[in-house]
């Protein structure tokens, strides 16, 4: 099994949990992306389809289509769909990045964690722009940096004693790969899109009920995962220990939150 098949199984067994994780982030994501009734929409990343089907209710009389790498997220994504009778949301097994688009068709595209691992992101978003209408829009959530984000720089800096573990977690396109507003300003701006803008929103994160929920769902995360692996047994099995003292220190009554900040990010094509 590759990464990618791990991920996937992952997010399919954590289904609820995933989409549980940011709901404080979501009713600002719903605002931001502005779905018209009869919008045509792009959501990006889609996987189990919680942002693909908030779409289609906002677009009544519109489309909504959503694409991911992932077969298995896709069949989930399918089946929350039918079970909901949304009728307007079809789902698509792609890469955004090559993947040839019905040109200047979306009135809108969203992505919600979804749009930051693209091996080469002028590429990606290149692409995505041609399959937008003149003046179309573009509304992303991604991470900030690790160090602005509690869940991972608490999580890691309790795993990764050494400069080589932690640098391994850094290797490639990642989860903070458009953290950084200069940066995916300029990407932004080198595949065509303009009026691009940034707005914090800073809202924890959800892990579940309790410390052993939260620490199974923890150390599933695949960049958790790399950093345990860079370790022998015997630490790594230390770091283990650490990691679940740190998630009981943020159990409360309403659950195990971490503090997290992101970037919605605007633009017009």
């Amino acid at each position: 099994m590759n990464a990618e098949q791990a991920a996937g199984e992952f997010r399919i067994r954590h289904a609820d949990l995933c989409d549980a994780e940011v709901r404080l982030h979501d009713e600002r994501f719903r605002a931001a992306t502005g779905v018209g009734p009869r919008d045509r929409v792009l959501d990006i990343g889609c996987g189990t389809g919680q942002s693909t089907r908030e779409a289609a209710r906002a677009a009544g009389a519109g489309t909504v289509l959503g694409v991911d790498l992932s077969a298995g997220l896709l069949e989930l994504a399918r089946r929350l769909t039918d079970r909901e009778g949304l009728r307007n949301v079809s789902y698509l097994q792609a890469d955004a990045q090559v993947h040839r688009f019905p040109p200047r068709h979306f009135d809108l595209c969203i992505s919600r964690f979804g749009a930051m691992f693209f091996a080469d992101p002028v590429a990606a978003f290149i692409n995505i722009g041609s399959a937008l209408r003149p003046g179309g829009r573009l509304v992303l959530m991604v991470w900030q940096a690790g160090d602005r984000n509690e869940w991972w720089s608490e999580i890691e800096q309790s795993i990764a004693r050494d400069e080589a573990v932690t640098a391994a977690s850094a290797d490639g396109p990642g989860m903070f790969s458009l953290a950084d507003p200069t940066t995916t300003t300029s990407i932004l701006t080198a595949a065509g899109f303009g009026d691009v803008s940034f707005t914090d929103v800073n809202e924890p994160v959800y892990y579940g009920p309790d410390t052993a929920t939260a620490y199974d769902f923890v150390t599933g995360f695949q960049q958790i995962k790399n950093l345990l692996a860079a370790l022998d047994p015997a630490p790594a099995e230390d770091a283990r220990q650490r990691v679940r003292a740190i998630i009981a220190e943020h159990e409360t009554a309403g659950g195990v939150f971490f503090g997290s900040r992101v970037w919605i990010i605007t633009a017009r094509r």
